[in-house]
C-alpha cells in the first residue's frame, strides 16, 4: 500500500461535501475511529462517544506522511497520559491515516474530540483558503490544511501553540496500543518500522524504547513504563 503525501494549496479551494480527515492519533485505528462515528465506548476507555450524524463508515482509508512533528504533550483523563499532537511547522514527517469522510463527519469527530455535543458543520472557508485556521483556544481546535489528495482537501486539526511552547509528557501504554495498532492496520508500514517511530517522538523518546513499543502489538498486558496508573476514566 503506498504512502501518499498532499499535493500543497494552489489558491482557495472551494469548500467540498468530502474531506480527508488525517488523523495521526488513536483515530487510525478503525476500532476508535468506529465510536466517533457510530457512538459507543471504544475498548480501553470509558468515555462513550454520541456519534457523528452520519453513522456510516469512511468510503476510503489511506496511509499518508504530513510535515511536521508528531508529539504527546497535555494530560488525557481518558488515557491518563500525553495526548497526541502535530506541529506542522515543526522538523519532521508525521505519519497518519485519511479517512474520507463528509464535512459534517469530520465537523462532529472535531467536536466530540473537544467534548463537545456534535451538530453543526464547521466554516472551512479560512482553512482551504490559508492552510490553517484557529477556531479557538482549546487543544483540537485549530484546523490544518496540508494540501489536496486527488483533488480533495486533506484536513487534521491540533493545537494553537508549536512543540516549542508546550511540556512534553509520556504517552501511556494504552493510548500507544491505539497508534502502533492504527499504523500497522494502514498497511505500508512493519511493527519494528513503527516501534522506532513512535519511540522517538517527543514525549515517549526517553521513556519508551522500540522493543517496548513493539510489544504492544504482541502483548494482551503490555507493561507502561510510567508505572501503576489508575484505570482510564471519562
Amino acid at each position: 500500500m503506498p504512502v501518499h503525501t498532499a499535493a500543497p494549496l494552489a489558491g482557495t479551494v472551494p469548500v467540498p461535501e468530502r474531506v480527508w480527515y488525517a488523523s495521526y492519533g488513536s483515530n487510525m485505528h478503525m476500532d476508535r475511529l468506529a465510536a466517533y462515528l457510530a457512538g459507543g465506548t471504544p475498548p480501553g476507555a470509558t468515555r462513550t462517544y454520541p456519534g457523528c450524524r452520519d453513522h456510516r463508515a469512511p468510503e476510503r482509508s489511506i496511509a499518508v506522511e504530513l510535515s511536521g512533528c508528531l508529539y504527546f504533550a497535555t494530560e488525557s483523563p481518558v488515557w491518563t497520559g500525553g495526548r497526541a499532537f502535530y506541529d506542522p511547522t515543526a522538523p519532521g514527517l508525521t505519519r497518519a491515516r485519511a479517512h474520507l469522510v463528509t464535512v459534517g463527519q469530520m465537523s462532529d469527530i472535531a467536536a466530540q474530540e473537544m467534548y463537545e455535543r456534535p451538530g453543526r458543520d464547521l466554516d472551512l472557508t479560512a482553512v482551504l483558503r490559508d492552510g490553517r485556521d484557529e477556531l479557538g483556544p482549546g487543544r483540537y481546535e485549530t484546523l490544518i490544511c496540508p494540501g489536496t489528495i486527488e483533488g480533495i482537501p486533506l484536513l487534521t486539526f491540533t493545537a494553537p501553540w508549536s512543540l516549542r511552547d508546550v511540556e512534553v509528557r509520556t504517552p501511556s501504554a494504552a493510548y500507544l496500543r491505539y497508534l502502533a495498532g492504527g499504523l500497522l492496520e494502514s498497511g505500508p508500514w512493519q511493527e519494528q518500522d513503527i516501534a522506532d517511530y513512535l519511540a522517538t517522538r517527543p514525549g515517549a523518546t526517553g521513556h519508551w524504547t522500540p522493543a517496548q513499543v513493539k510489544t504492544l502489538l504482541t502483548t494482551d498486558t503490555p507493561t507502561d513504563p510510567r508505572g501503576p496508573r489508575r484505570e482510564p476514566g471519562s
